[in-house]
């Protein structure tokens, strides 16, 4: 009888169990809780975002190239007698107004940009970049406005306004002119844009003096400083050094030494960053 108690309490207990909330059964599948996005965009610290690479000068490349595209593409539009205001025309004007007149300067102010470069570096203003990556600067767009003038100048078969020989455009001259002048203008702009205005006036004197000279056209002369300006932009482009960023002396000691002979003297050890 008391077996029979305990059997009917421990049912009843049992199926309390089932039927109470405590108890119930947990899905096997729950359903996952939504994803909290208020935070998705935030970076966390000290994480930085990948970014895709791109070319070093993709983004700057169009902006340094307007202006000597506008000049050799009006060069080309005006090139053997075409467009709204020809060579022919151009040259006419000009002797007009200088009938006799004939220099030898145009062969000297082609470097006075560069000139200007080195009296003003000399005089104590700190140019953009240091001595050595200016040099190298120069001496790749040297390369590059050689190489692109002489091979236009090859294939455009152009006749001097003089009849001289068929190497008239574009006028190397006065690419040569407007490179060095762009240069000065890329160096000393941050000190004042006077630099570069005088630069550019001699550029231009040069481009007026070969037309007076009866060695260039107008065409030429407006491609010619669109092949100067965009050797330089794409000597700078080019190059990759760090610009502006001189070496920076780090961990400096200084401690006294004694050389042969008992010599006192001081040792000096950095590590340059």
């Amino acid at each position: 009888m008391r077996l029979l108690r305990s059997t009917h309490t421990f049912l009843a207990i049992l199926l309390l169990g089932f039927a109470s909330p405590t108890f119930a059964q947990v899905p096997q599948n729950p359903t996952p809780a939504a994803a909290d996005t208020t935070h998705k965009f935030e970076n966390p610290a000290g994480v930085s975002p990948v970014r895709p690479g791109t070319p070093f000068f993709q983004k700057k490349l169009v902006k340094a190239s307007i202006v000597p595209a506008l000049l050799i593409g009006y060069g080309a539009y005006t090139f053997n007698g075409g467009g709204f205001y020809t060579n022919q025309q151009a040259n006419r004007d000009i002797h007009k107004l200088f009938p006799t007149y004939r220099s030898h300067l145009d062969n000297i102010l082609i470097f006075a940009p560069y000139a200007e470069l080195g009296l003003v570096a000399l005089a104590g203003v700190e140019s953009k970049n240091d001595r050595l990556n200016t040099l190298l600067v120069i001496g790749k767009s040297e390369v590059i406005m050689l190489a692109s003038v002489f091979a236009v100048k090859s294939l455009s078969h152009e006749t001097r306004p003089d009849g001289s020989d068929n190497l008239s455009f574009p006028s190397g001259h006065t690419a040569q002119a407007f490179l060095a002048a762009s240069i000065v203008h890329n160096e000393f702009r941050d000190k004042s844009q006077w630099y570069g205005i005088g630069a550019y006036t001699l550029a231009t004197s040069v481009a007026a003096l070969r037309m007076i000279n009866t060695k260039h056209w107008q065409s030429d002369v407006v491609a010619g400083a669109g092949f100067g300006i965009l050797s330089a932009h794409l000597g700078y482009l080019t190059h990759r050094n760090r610009w502006g960023r001189k070496p920076q002396l780090t961990g400096l000691h200084m401690a006294p030494t004694y050389f042969g002979g008992g010599t006192p003297g001081v040792s000096l050890s950095w590590r340059a960053h």
